[in-house]
């Protein structure tokens, strides 16, 4: 008779409290990164949602701010944004209502609306700089450096295999 041999879960098996493994290596390793992306993005929320904007209207001033003094258009925020939203338009109007965008329509082509930060949205964002940088320490702070460089080539192989 062959001894039964029993696996230890894995600590994301714990966390999801799953009695039974996961169907395959694959499944595990997405189940992860989507675990990860979720706690890491509350964690951000706490930062900036105290200021009045999520993380998707603090990652489009953050677009403008990088392109500053250019204005952008619109379609070209949408394409920059790390998580992609069909819903660019009412970002860009909460963000105007607030003070912390301008938009106006291009003299050359009436159809695109050119979008900019404005003074009250770079005054956020310099407020902001200090506590999101210490979020993104705190969020990669338990890996190593070469740990770390291993992590953004895996995550990017697995972002050009899906582009």
């Amino acid at each position: 008779m062959r001894p039964t041999l029993t696996r230890t879960p894995s600590r994301l098996q714990a966390e999801l409290k799953r009695k039974k493994g996961f169907r395959s290596p694959q499944q595990e390793g997405v189940l992860g990164i989507v675990r990860t992306a979720d706690l890491i993005r509350r964690r951000f929320s706490q930062v900036v949602e105290p200021h009045g904007i999520s993380g998707q209207q603090y990652n489009v001033l953050r677009i403008l701010r990088g392109a500053a003094p250019e204005a952008l258009p619109t379609l070209t925020i949408a394409e920059r944004m790390i998580e992609r939203t069909p819903g660019i338009t009412r970002l860009l109007d909460r963000l105007e209502r607030k003070g912390l965008v301008g938009r106006e329509r291009c003299a050359s082509d009436r159809r695109q609306v050119l979008c900019e930060v404005t003074r009250q949205g770079l005054a956020l964002l310099k407020k902001l700089d200090g506590p999101i940088g210490r979020a993104d320490d705190e969020a990669l702070g338990g890996i190593s450096g070469a740990d770390l460089k291993a992590l953004i080539s895996i995550l990017d192989a697995v972002r050009e295999h899906h582009t």
